[in-house]
């Protein structure tokens, strides 16, 4: 009877080990509204012990529960090339593992889809601050990455972005900045970019002081930071790195718009990006 009970605390030892190991905190994985079964890299490959040998480390934020420890991405680009596009959890530099969708096919692979938007999105785009920095959406549809872990990411290395837009014909353009990061919260998620190239247009660098996008900081309904005398984002919807107040607008229900190309009837929107190979 002893020798069975024995047998018995093993096995349930044994089971708890398994479970604490397989147990991965994903910072961002509800408010983006994906699936375990989703992400492709969740089960491939086995879990690595870090520098130290120990496979295990207690989580801070959440008393007793152990987090699996794994080498994951810092971004899309260290995805495995022929990988396809879809969910994938990454782990920039100082963050949680979180959950966003790698486009792999277009221009080379490798980019991180921070937004994507559709002219016929159920999601009103109107949130607040708080709900801008840590995202929202369905990383298979629409959504948005987060303005804190895009900042995030976009401090590990150089970066470059490309917008792509489908136009009121549902004809795919695209441009592309060859710089792009974000400013800490501190400093309002101020956009910089770099030169422009594509087929898109360029507007969001070579407008007028009151159309511009380049250089503001990011503005929401309720944290008003563009030099308009009043709140674009109310009036115009959705949080965008507004001046006073617009030439491009991604971010809202059914409006979106990119300079000339197309003003409020633009089909669907996606903004990418990924390590600059100039560096």
């Amino acid at each position: 009877m002893a020798g069975h009970h024995s047998n018995l605390l093993f096995f349930t030892s044994v089971l708890a080990l398994l479970a604490s190991l397989l147990a991965v905190r994903i910072e961002n994985l509800e408010r983006l509204q994906a699936s375990l079964d989703d992400i492709n890299n969740l089960h491939s490959g086995n879990l690595r012990p870090d520098e130290e040998g120990e496979n295990m480390q207690q989580n801070r934020g959440s008393g007793t529960q152990r987090t699996a420890q794994r080498n994951w991405p810092k971004d899309c680009s260290e995805v495995s090339a022929g990988s396809p596009s879809g969910v994938y959890v990454i782990q920039p530099i100082g963050l949680q593992p979180i959950v966003v969708y790698c486009e792999m096919n277009v221009a080379g692979g490798g980019w991180t889809v921070i937004q994507r938007n559709r002219h016929s999105t159920e999601i009103t785009w109107a949130e607040s601050w708080s709900t801008y920095k840590y995202g929202f959406g369905n990383v298979r549809t629409e959504y948005w990455l987060g303005t804190e872990y895009i900042h995030q990411i976009s401090r590990q290395k150089v970066y470059q972005v490309r917008f792509v837009i489908w136009d009121a014909t549902n004809t795919m353009k695209f441009a592309d900045y060859s710089l792009f990061s974000l400013e800490d919260e501190s400093r309002g998620y101020r956009l910089r970019l770099g030169t422009y190239s594509g087929s898109a247009g360029d507007s969001m660098t070579t407008n007028s002081a009151s159309t511009i996008h380049d250089n503001m900081k990011f503005s929401t309904k309720d944290r008003d930071q563009d030099t308009a005398s009043g709140n674009c984002a109310s009036s115009y919807g959705g949080g965008w790195w507004y001046s006073a107040c617009y030439s491009v607008r991604l971010n809202v229900k059914g409006a979106i718009t990119w300079g000339s190309l197309c003003n409020g009837n633009c089909k669907a929107s996606a903004i990418l990006i990924k390590p600059s190979p100039y560096c």
